[in-house]
């Protein structure tokens, strides 16, 4: 079977538990602090692993990112090529409010510190049918979409976080495109999110585009595959961090698998659903198993 060759970043999370998000000026107390591998390369990845995809991750991290590093190992990832540097891992400060509800701040880290020898691993790994995973938290992104299209590589990016660069790439190297409402925004330059959708589908008609919208659910299509609009799970969250990420690796586990939308969609959405029912990052992603009782639980 094709694996997933994930070029991405891998963190360290330090999560804190608040009643609301701080405003400009505000000091407040954190009624708990903890600490969790993080990184939307490294959570995509561990969450393609759990869904029973063969992985490989394919990054740089600093001596303090030992533990992350092994997050990775815990979980199948083949970590062969994650380069331990001098620069310091990336992380992330994150508040989590009483709804469950995240607020961010990424510094990159050795994930903005990649090297052309870093990007050339990653391709070394790629054999034909496999996949290319990006997100947009490491460096170098429009040499790398650029080589994709030379080697004629399958691309899957998921264009979060957006910091500006995410304008400046070409698409036409992307095969498959995951983005939020937000990023969909961004990319189509049309607020309304189904607009937007309709937009990318129409500009690039060789990719299959995801959009996701949270507590709506979301649409995928494109590419010749019909539109297809899916509903969220109805759970009680209480954190959303690595939501986005457990839906994209089990989506992109059984996309690799089957090529069959419905049926990625369908494991996506339940493995975000589960995942907002913990606290953490890459420690809320749940198993295939966790995900397959879910799945028939809901249809009942």
């Amino acid at each position: 079977m094709s694996k997933i060759v994930t070029l991405g970043s891998i963190g360290i999370d330090h999560v804190y538990s608040v009643e609301h998000f701080t405003t400009a000026g505000e000091t407040m107390v954190g009624r708990t602090h903890d600490i969790f591998p993080g990184g939307k390369g490294l959570n995509q990845s561990i969450a393609a692993a759990k869904a029973g995809a063969e992985v490989v991750h394919v990054g740089s991290i600093g001596d303090d990112g030992k533990s992350s590093l092994n997050a990775l190992r815990i979980a199948d990832v083949d970590v062969e090529d994650v380069r331990v540097g001098e620069d310091a891992t990336g992380h992330a400060m994150i508040q989590v409010d009483d709804a469950g509800q995240n607020a961010i701040v990424v510094y990159g880290g050795a994930n903005r510190a990649l090297t052309e020898n870093d990007r050339e691993a990653a391709f070394n790994r790629l054999e034909e049918g496999d996949w290319l995973l990006l997100q947009n938290e490491i460096n170098g992104i429009d040499e790398v979409l650029q080589r994709a299209s030379e080697q004629n590589a399958l691309v899957a990016f998921n264009v979060a976080p957006v910091d500006g660069s995410e304008r400046d790439y070409d698409y036409r190297n992307v095969d498959l495109l995951i983005v939020n409402e937000v990023e969909a925004a961004l990319l189509a330059g049309i607020e309304n999110p189904g607009d937007a959708f309709d937009h990318l589908v129409a500009t690039y008609p060789k990719m299959v585009v995801v959009l996701t919208l949270g507590r709506e659910g979301g649409i995928c299509g494109g590419n010749g595959h019909p539109k297809i609009a899916y509903e969220a799970h109805d759970v009680q969250a209480v954190d959303e961090t690595a939501a986005g990420d457990s839906f994209i690796g089990f989506f992109m586990a059984e996309w690799v698998r089957s090529q069959d939308l419905a049926a990625a969609l369908a494991d996506g959405s339940a493995a975000g659903a589960l995942a907002v029912t913990k606290h953490g990052a890459a420690s809320s992603i749940p198993t295939r198993e966790e995900v397959a009782a879910f799945k028939s639980q809901s249809s009942n």
